[in-house]
């Protein structure tokens, strides 16, 4: 893979990104899913707390403030599903994203996959420069969808 963004020069502007779960921000993340996103609305906060538990979480920081997310769903031997992949507005447009998306396919415990999968309803361009593509044989996947309703 080649190196899209480097490392240094976001972190001299403050940013980490860490897989830590205990930096971990859940208000500001159950905030943004559940009333920003248009993938997790109703989402309820212990299914939320279940999911960072059992996923790999790549947390996204300026300063030790949180302002982005991604989880990895994974075996860590053949499949991984990227998920919740998220930047707070103030900081988009800076190419977080594209750092986010390299450190996760860089990170060792992601290696030899045989499968990504994601689904996203309008940041194909963003993906598509790290390798995913449209599936090319949808007529083999199944699913069972059973969105949060809100109460």
């Amino acid at each position: 893979m080649a190196i899209f963004m480097n490392d240094n020069a976001f972190h001299k502007k403050g940013y980490e990104i860490s897989t830590d779960k205990q930096k971990l921000d859940f208000d500001l993340i159950f905030n943004y899913l559940d009333k920003q996103s248009y993938w997790a609305k109703g989402m309820p906060q212990e299914k939320l707390r279940i999911a960072l538990d059992n996923s790999m979480c790549f947390g996204v920081y300026k300063n030790n403030a949180q302002v982005g997310l991604a989880r990895v769903i994974t075996d860590k031997a053949t499949f991984a599903y990227l998920c919740d992949v998220f930047i707070l507005e103030g900081h988009r447009g800076t190419g977080l994203s594209k750092w986010l998306m390299q450190t996760i396919l860089a990170h060792s415990e992601l290696q030899g996959l045989r499968r990504w999968s994601l689904a996203t309803a309008d940041a194909h361009g963003l993906y598509s420069q790290f390798g995913f593509s449209i599936v090319s044989n949808p007529e083999n996947w199944m699913q069972i969808h059973s969105p949060y309703k809100k109460d």
